[in-house]
């Protein structure tokens, strides 16, 4: 049913495809109506017809083991990489089903590769794709489902298919056989036609003189045929032939109706007959059934008592026993809440004492080793040098001093004696 539809609608439908995308292939209207969301539905739907008609079920989903997709499987969003892997391969069949050369594209290649491949195969059957290949990658809508449709009328077209108009069958008109029974009434017929002579006659207006008229001409008329039958001439031979041919159409049938109260009336009273007579077999059972489950109760319950006296004094020895199994697990629990509280005070003890093997072993590494006093001759040596060079320094410093001292001393002299030699000349002369 579904290709007849497939048949019928291609030439109506593939205008209206070509006019919601444009006169190219991958051409959207600018103005787009509120319907244009849900296109992608039916672009899917002729999709899916058209790969039935390619057979691609055996061809393609039986050799790699694949599932059949859902009439909007490339229209909804399921599972993308999924849907993805699907598309490119059915794109690649179907560009090997219009007659190119295109390698099955397997789950690790790149997906840009692959949609460019396929977009470029497009383009090379003279469709135009003026949409990014981005839209490609998620698998679905309706770019995805645009470029399969057209691959699948490619592979079509290679295939040499083409779409013929439908062909409907002749329906022959049967006869309208009458049916024997034709004089047989309903009770639904029967009431119909009471309710209706009942409305009939309350619309009608009831005038007392018309009334009285009629039914004076009603009493004339019974009287005229009453004298008429009385001095009937009719053979009752042929009567009774008459009678034995019409009487089966004269008989009435009335359907049951599973909504009328005496059907549920009487299935109540058949329920009934049928619990009681129930009753009268199951009863005895039960009560004899009722008797044996007494007596055995009885039967266990003297055994019980029975039992009880004869193991009254093992029932004494065995509480007594779980008397004592209980304070014998209480001591074991003070028991072994002191091994816990002494086992806490010995890893203590037991951790000290290795603080103080540990302290002891270095001490005597320490002393037993000679590599302080190397280190403290070392350093002895860089001080005694450092106290030479210290001395050498001090005494280039009061050398220095010395000097400066000396030469200030000169220059004092100098002075003094530049000073003095003046004051002499002047009083010789």
């Amino acid at each position: 049913m579904a290709a007849a539809a497939a048949v019928v609608t291609p030439s109506g439908l593939e205008d209206e495809v070509s006019r919601s995308r444009g006169e190219g292939a991958g051409e959207m209207v600018v103005e787009r109506g509120p319907g244009a969301a849900y296109h992608m539905f039916v672009v899917m739907e002729d999709l899916v017809e058209k790969l039935k008609l390619l057979r691609y079920e055996e061809d393609l989903l039986r050799k790699n083991n694949l599932k059949p997709p859902s009439r909007h499987y490339f229209a909804l969003p399921t599972n993308p990489g999924e849907q993805f892997y699907m598309f490119c391969t059915l794109a690649a069949w179907l560009i090997n089903k219009a007659g190119r050369p295109f390698e099955q594209p397997q789950e690790y290649d790149d997906p840009n590769a692959i949609i460019s491949n396929i977009l470029s195969e497009l383009r090379s059957f003279g469709r135009t794709a003026d949409f990014p290949p981005s839209k490609l990658k998620s698998g679905y809508g309706e770019h995805v489902c645009y470029v399969l449709d057209c691959l699948a009328e490619e592979a079509l077209k290679y295939i040499g298919f083409t779409w013929k108009r439908p062909a409907y069958p002749v329906e022959e008109l049967e006869e309208e056989t009458v049916a024997e029974d034709d004089a047989e009434l309903t009770l639904n017929k029967v009431d119909e036609e009471f309710v209706e002579e009942e409305t009939d006659n309350e619309e009608n207006f009831i005038d007392l003189n018309v009334l009285k008229a009629q039914t004076y001409r009603l009493d004339m008329n019974e009287s005229a045929k009453q004298e008429d039958i009385l001095e009937s001439t009719t053979d009752a031979a042929e009567w009774s032939l008459e009678v034995e041919r019409v009487l089966p159409q004269l008989k009435v049938t009335i359907r049951t109706d599973n909504k009328d109260w005496r059907i549920h009336v009487d299935q109540m009273h058949q329920h009934k007959s049928g619990i009681e007579s129930a009753l009268k077999e199951t009863k005895g059972f039960l009560d004899r059934l009722h008797n044996e489950i007494s007596r055995t109760l009885e039967k266990i319950g003297s055994r019980e008592k029975y039992i009880n006296n004869q193991l009254e004094h093992l029932v004494q020895e065995y509480r007594a026993a779980q008397a004592q199994l209980s304070e014998a697990r209480e001591r074991y629990q003070q028991g072994n809440g002191g091994v816990t509280e002494r086992t806490r005070i010995l890893s203590e003890v037991t951790e000290e004492l290795e603080k103080v093997k540990q302290e002891m072993e270095e001490k005597g590494s320490s002393m037993t080793d000679g590599a302080p006093l190397v280190k403290i001759k070392q350093s002895l040596t860089k001080l005694k040098q450092e106290t030479v060079q210290m001395d050498i320094r001090i005494g280039v410093v009061e050398h220095t001093l010395l000097q400066s001292k000396l030469k200030e001393k000169s220059n004092m002299t100098r002075d003094m004696h530049a000073t003095i030699i003046p004051e002499s000349a002047i009083g010789s002369y």
